[in-house]
């Protein structure tokens, strides 16, 4: 099963559909009451509009199981939330709240059409938005003498952005600082050489557990 895709940031798009306007919100939300809260904004803001509608998807966290959740606020049934959640599921996305506002242009769609309407407005949001990968990431740990500890954060912040690794801010101890690393776990025999090979071996490389976190695709 394929990483889940998170959105870096909200997007906007419109879509226009034989005179009707459709303008898709794609939010990035962690729970029911911020989409709700999202939905009310976007009514105060598009008092006008003829409908209203939504699909949520909120992953799976150690709290809640995964939830969807649609609504086509008057369309027809099937012909708005549910194509908007299912266009959501295939792009993989999670911890996301989609809005299409309508406004009516005067002419008939008919179901295939709003379907079709609806669809297109999340492929055409998802394709402009920025994406994010949910993966489990590897925690490494390193501990060097405050004498090294500028050789080391440079050392290792080259490493990391030749692997798309992430390196947190130095810690910093009485006696010691502390490095931390979020990688890969495939990568953690190559981070373990390279600082093996800038130290002469005098400082290893501690895997100290798991983090969930949201990457570049």
């Amino acid at each position: 099963m394929p990483d889940p895709r998170v959105l870096a940031a909200d997007v906007e798009t419109e879509l226009v559909e034989r005179k009707s306007r459709f303008l898709t919100r794609l939010h990035r939300v962690e729970d029911v009451e911020q989409a709700d809260a999202l939905l009310r904004t976007a009514r105060a803001e598009h008092p006008d509009a003829r409908h209203h509608c939504t699909a949520l998807v909120l992953g799976e966290t150690p709290e809640r199981a995964q939830m969807h959740r649609s609504n086509d606020d008057g369309e027809p049934a099937g012909t708005a939330g549910m194509p908007m959640l299912q266009a959501l599921l295939h792009a993989d996305l999670v911890d996301a709240f989609a809005i299409v506002i309508r406004y009516f242009g005067g002419v008939k769609l008919g179901a295939g059409g709003l379907v079709r309407a609806y669809t297109a407005g999340i492929e055409q949001a998802v394709a402009a938005a920025t994406l994010l990968r949910r993966t489990e990431l590897a925690v490494a740990e390193l501990e060097v003498s405050p004498a090294e500890v500028g050789i080391a954060e440079n050392a290792v912040r080259i490493w990391a952005a030749s692997q798309g690794a992430q390196v947190e801010p130095t810690e910093y101890g009485a006696r010691s600082a502390r490095l931390t690393v979020l990688l890969d776990p495939s990568l953690l025999e190559d981070l373990a050489a390279d600082v093996a090979r800038w130290s002469s071996g005098r400082l290893d490389v501690r895997r100290i557990g798991t983090r969930i976190a949201d990457v570049p695709v």
